[in-house]
C-alpha cells in the first residue's frame, strides 16, 4: 500500500534536541582547566593602575601567559591578524613574535588593558568560564547534526540489530563482495554511509538527519538521496535507506516528496518509534 506523503510530513518533529545540545560544560570545564594556572596570573593585571607595565613584568617572567590572550576575545587561534593605518600584524601567542612593546599595543586597541585594568572584571577565571560558555554555544550546529544519528544508532541497539557505522563504499564492498560502482562513480566518489546493517539477504546503506529549520541544504540533500535511491535500484542485495525529520522540510517538501516517491525506504522518528526497524530489518 502507497504511503501518503502530506499525512506522513504531518508526523514530522518539531526538534529532537537532548540535554546535552545547548552547552558542553564538561568541555567548558576542561578547556578552562587546561590553562587554569595561566589564567590566574592574569589576576595580576585586574584593576592595575600601570597596566603596560604590569604586563610588561608578568610576560617577561611568564612568557606562557600570552598563550591566554586570544580566549580573552573569544578565538580559538593561536595566530591574530590586526591592522590599522599603522600596519598589518599577525600575533602569535604560542611562541612570541613581535616585541612587548607590539604586544601592548594589541592589548590597547583591542581593549583588553581597559577590561582588565577599568571594567570591574574580579576573576579571570570567572570571566573565562562566560567565554568558554559562549563559544561552545556555537557548537550547537555540530551537536545537531549529530542528534539523529545518535537516536537512529539508539533504536538500532534497542533492536539488538548487527551494524556499522560510518562504513565508506570500498569497505562495504571489500567486506560483501559487492559490486557498489553505481553509486560511487565507478569509484571516483568516496560515499560513506552513517550505518550500514547486514541482515541475511541484503546490506542496507543508511543515511540519518534532521532539520529544524529550512535552507537551500534541504533540497540539495533530498535531490542527492534522490539520485542514490535510483542508483540503488539495479544492484542485488543492496538497499537504500534515508531517517530524517523535522519541521525544516516543510519549506523543500516538493523535493522531499520527489524523493520520497522513487524510495520506498525512507522514514521518520515517527516510523521508527512505530517498529519499522523490526520490520525492516528481518
Amino acid at each position: 500500500m502507497k504511503r501518503n506523503f502530506t499525512k506522513w510530513l504531518e508526523t514530522f518533529t518539531d526538534n529532537i534536541s537532548d540535554y546535552k545540545y545547548y552547552i558542553n560544560f564538561e568541555k567548558v570545564y576542561k578547556n578552562v582547566e587546561e590553562n587554569k594556572v595561566e589564567f590566574s596570573m592574569l589576576n595580576s593585571l585586574l584593576g592595575s593602575k600601570s597596566i603596560e607595565q604590569d604586563f610588561t613584568n608578568l610576560i617577561t617572567k611568564y612568557p606562557e601567559v600570552l598563550k591566554c590572550i586570544p580566549t580573552l576575545l573569544a578565538v580559538r587561534n593561536m595566530q591574530i591578524p590586526a591592522m590599522d593605518k599603522e600596519g598589518a600584524f599577525i600575533y602569535d601567542f604560542k611562541k612570541m613574535n613581535q616585541s612587548i612593546e607590539q604586544y601592548i599595543i594589541f592589548m590597547n586597541k583591542t581593549g583588553l588593558f581597559d577590561l582588565l585594568a577599568n571594567r570591574g572584571v574580579s576573576n579571570i577565571i570567572d570571566f573565562v568560564l562566560g567565554v568558554e560558555t559562549g563559544l561552545d554555544s556555537n557548537g550547537r550546529k555540530n551537536r545537531g547534526g549529530h542528534l539523529m544519528e545518535d537516536l537512529i544508532e539508539g533504536y538500532l541497539k534497542n533492536e539488538s540489530i548487527e551494524y556499522y557505522k560510518e562504513m565508506y563504499l570500498k569497505d562495504v564492498e571489500k567486506k560483501w563482495g559487492i559490486d557498489l560502482s553505481a553509486l560511487s562513480n565507478n569509484g571516483k566518489s568516496a560515499k560513506r554511509f552513517d550505518f550500514v546493517v547486514k541482515t541475511e539477504n541484503m546490506i542496507y546503506g543508511i543515511e540519518t538527519n534532521f532539520y529544524s529549520s529550512g535552507g537551500s541544504k534541504l533540497n540539495e540533500t533530498a535531490r542527492s538521496y534522490k539520485m542514490i535511491a535510483e542508483e540503488s535500484k539495479n544492484i542485488d542485495g543492496f538497499k537504500f535507506v534515508w531517517f530524517t525529520d523535522g519541521k525544516g522540510w516543510t519549506s523543500a517538501k516538493r523535493n522531499l516528496e520527489e524523493t520520497f516517491d522513487v524510495l520506498d525506504t525512507m522514514y521518520n522518528i515517527n516510523d521508527v518509534k512505530n517498529g519499522i526497524m523490526k520490520e525492516l530489518f528481518k
